[in-house]
């Protein structure tokens, strides 16, 4: 089993905005009133080109897909909440909260990877889920330890728990459930992805402890991280505003790794922090700030990880 990957699969934007149908529990969201629609979207456009690019230039294998137009998908940018991709070649299908987020699962995308050698062997789709309103929003719900197969999950709107338990059971993966909380105008308020305040690489975790409120909750994801011997390094409040929670390990050229992240999840961190981090591995980091400021997501959510074996 890896934790890590060497190709990621990303979506190419064509009509980017803030998306009014997240908005709603996405508390990391902005309208950028100075800045019209046309702007918006050439901005992001030229913030993704370059992080490809980057990616690229470490040796990523970068699978890039164009959104259509004919769709109104403004997060289609985000795709790593509607599929996820498993060594035995599984792929997970999940339900979204907003409804045109619906939207963004294409059966191209897989075809396009099959097409690229990759093997598929089953779907596991829980996107039924939708009628009853429930939620599970893939890697953005779900923080996969894949090696210890533990799944740690930030329960919100957008992550249900009985979901949960139901895709660590087809995964056989231990749920690991707890509520992570943000201070939005003085109320406490749930964090909508688990990948905002969490990442799991193989030798560490970067996590915003103070947001799990419940000290045994707290104390039970301290315990998991430690009996699997990662070092948790930790974020605060402030941080996960900046995203230095959407972080992401990747495989790069010669098996080396390199933690991926925003620029501005980078320049939030201590110099601690990143000395931490560079002991385990390199930091790669690309600005985001039109795709953070009017998406609420950042780098982790950019990038699906594709762990299907080749034929």
């Amino acid at each position: 089993m890896k934790q890590i990957t060497n190709t990621i699969l990303m979506i190419r934007p064509v009509r980017f905005r803030m998306n009014e149908q997240t908005a709603v529990n996405n508390y990391y969201q902005h309208e950028l009133d100075e800045l019209n629609s046309e702007t918006v979207q050439f901005k992001a456009l030229q913030e993704f080109d370059a992080f490809v690019e980057k990616l690229k230039s470490i040796g990523v294998n970068v699978v890039v897909v164009n959104d259509r137009k004919e769709t109104d998908t403004p997060d289609s940018i985000f795709p790593n909440n509607w599929m996820s991709f498993h060594e035995d070649g599984t792929v997970g299908v999940y339900p979204m909260f907003a409804e045109n987020r619906r939207l963004e699962r294409r059966e191209d995308i897989f075809e396009i990877l099959e097409d690229k050698g990759f093997v598929i062997e089953n779907f596991v789709d829980y996107t039924s889920a939708e009628e009853e309103e429930i939620f599970l929003e893939g890697t953005g719900s779900l923080a996969l330890d894949r090696v210890n197969r533990k799944a740690y999950c930030a329960l919100s709107p957008r992550a249900d728990e009985d979901l949960f338990i139901e895709f660590c059971e087809d995964f056989e993966y231990t749920p690991i459930p707890f509520v992570a909380n943000q201070t939005v105008e003085g109320e406490r308020l749930a964090i909508y992805h688990t990948n905002v305040m969490m990442a799991i690489a193989e030798t560490f975790a970067v996590i915003c402890l103070e947001s799990i409120d419940d000290k045994k909750e707290r104390k039970n994801v301290v315990k998991h991280l430690k009996e699997d011997g990662k070092e948790i390094i930790t974020i605060t409040e402030t941080q996960v505003n900046n995203f230095a929670g959407n972080m992401l390990q990747v495989l790069g050229l010669n098996n080396e790794r390199f933690m991926v992240m925003s620029s501005a999840a980078y320049n939030s961190l201590t110099k601690n922090q990143v000395n931490a981090i560079e002991k385990h591995c390199k930091i790669l980091h690309s600005s985001l700030d039109t795709i953070e400021a009017c998406g609420g997501g950042s780098a982790r959510c950019m990038m699906a990880e594709v762990f299907l074996q080749k034929a």
